[in-house]
């Protein structure tokens, strides 16, 4: 078995990290499932409006990412340090955390979804769509924000092979009831959301039930008493996730407006299927990232710097290997992936084909932009982080797009996304640069 503790070679660091990336490309197939079977049995305005509601879901579970991350490099730090008891206490802590929170989010989002796909600029079919989707989701928001949370917290149990197990779990029942439910019973829109709460519960329940029995990882629940302190510092930790999710679904929402007045909803469910295949894609950086972060953590506790540096370049090194691939994938398979999504109507397909023709550079460059707000949350570091995550998300694509899309029109769209990522990039580079000495990983 491989431990934190353990010195961290390509092929381990591989090993180590694979059930992860695993688990985040399951996850973020919920989505594109439900927009294929959507968009293939129900209609273009069914499937518009899972695209048009889905950032805002993202929204309200993305506070499991921020438990999940910011508490994981807590845990892993307090390991490092020998302190298996505190570590248990906060992971009890934050896993209780999670759970009230997502009570408190779906109550909200049930009953304000109405007036939220309105205020977005929903109208008609496109607005009752969008809300009867939207509140069958939330009403397995607990489970969902305890299932992000569970996915990096397994990863610090050093039991990355477990959270990969109960994530397949989910995505299966996910796949089985959408083919079922829409496919077979042609439920539609409540079909496909039905499918996948059903899928959250299932992958939230299945690790409470493991961490609250005795088990054979570092962590288990228990008793714990309240720190509020912990939970800030915890939230803070993890605010670049947060702000990641909240900004990358402000952006989305911001990107269908310009579309909506552009290209209509057509222009909407092209950028739909970007999205998902984005999801799937970059799930394989943000997978890694999570994956040797609680390594980064420990290491960091533990205060071996050199185990730092090698994790550091191992992980730039594999990381543009990724980017290069999935670049030449998305090249390649653009047209083939927008077939499968919306090959029924061929001028929503040919504007697709070539969005994507244009969107598959961005690969190129947001790997090594997730890695370096994932190295920094891991030691501790929530600001840098936090900045990394808020400038590539929020402040590049937003004034990328506006700008772009008033000089290029919606060819200007789908090459903001590029402009934004490099940008990113650059910013990272100079963090990472900037940082140092502080930390000795260079």
């Amino acid at each position: 078995m491989i431990q934190l503790s353990d010195h961290f070679d390509y092929k381990r660091l591989l090993r180590f990290t694979f059930p992860s990336v695993v688990m985040l490309v399951f996850t973020s197939i919920y989505g594109v499932v439900d927009g294929f079977f959507v968009s293939n049995f129900a209609g273009k305005t069914p499937f518009a409006a899972v695209n048009f509601i889905f950032p805002v879901l993202i929204i309200l579970g993305c506070a499991g990412f921020m438990f999940g991350t910011g508490g994981s490099a807590l845990i892993a730090k307090t390991l490092g340090e020998g302190d298996g008891r505190r570590a248990n206490e906060i992971f009890s802590l934050l896993v209780a955390w999670g759970a009230a929170c997502g009570v408190v989010l779906a109550v909200l989002g049930f009953v304000l979804m109405p007036s939220i796909a309105a205020r977005l600029g929903a109208q008609g079919q496109l607005l009752r769509d969008s809300v009867r989707y939207g509140r069958i989701i939330v009403l397995a928001l607990p489970f969902y924000i305890l299932q992000s949370e569970f996915q990096c917290l397994f990863v610090t149990a050093e039991k990355p092979k477990l959270g990969l197990a109960a994530t397949v779990a989910a995505g299966t029942v996910n796949m089985v009831l959408d083919a079922l439910l829409v496919g077979v019973f042609r439920w539609g829109l409540e079909g496909a959301a039905a499918a996948t709460a059903v899928s959250q519960l299932v992958g939230g329940a299945l690790p409470l039930a493991y961490f609250g029995r005795r088990n054979s990882s570092l962590l288990r629940l228990g008793r714990c008493r309240f720190d509020g302190g912990m939970v800030l510092k915890a939230c803070a930790n993890g605010a670049s996730e947060l702000m990641s999710n909240i900004s990358a679904s402000v952006v989305s929402i911001l990107y269908n407006a310009q579309l909506m007045a552009k290209a209509g909803e057509d222009g909407v469910a092209a950028y739909g299927v970007l999205m998902y295949v984005s999801l799937v894609f970059q799930a394989i950086f943000i997978g890694y990232s999570v994956g040797v972060a609680p390594v980064v953590g420990y290491h960091h506790g533990a205060g071996s710097r050199d185990e730092l540096k090698g994790l550091l370049r191992r992980s730039a090194v594999l990381i543009g290997s990724f980017s290069v691939a999935m670049c030449l994938a998305g090249e390649g398979l653009g047209r083939p992936l927008a077939v499968l999504f919306v090959g029924y109507d061929r001028a929503l397909l040919d504007m697709t084909a070539h969005a994507f023709s244009i969107f598959s550079i961005s690969f190129l460059f947001s790997g090594l932009a997730i890695l370096g707000s994932s190295f920094f949350t891991a030691l501790n570091d929530g600001l840098t982080s936090a900045l990394i995550s808020f400038l590539r998300t929020l402040v590049f694509q937003c004034a990328a797009v506006l700008l772009f899309s008033a000089l290029w029109g919606l060819d200007g769209i789908w090459w903001s996304i590029v402009a934004a990522e490099v940008m990113a990039v650059a910013v990272t580079l100079a963090f990472l640069a900037g940082k140092r000495k502080k930390y000795g990983y260079l």
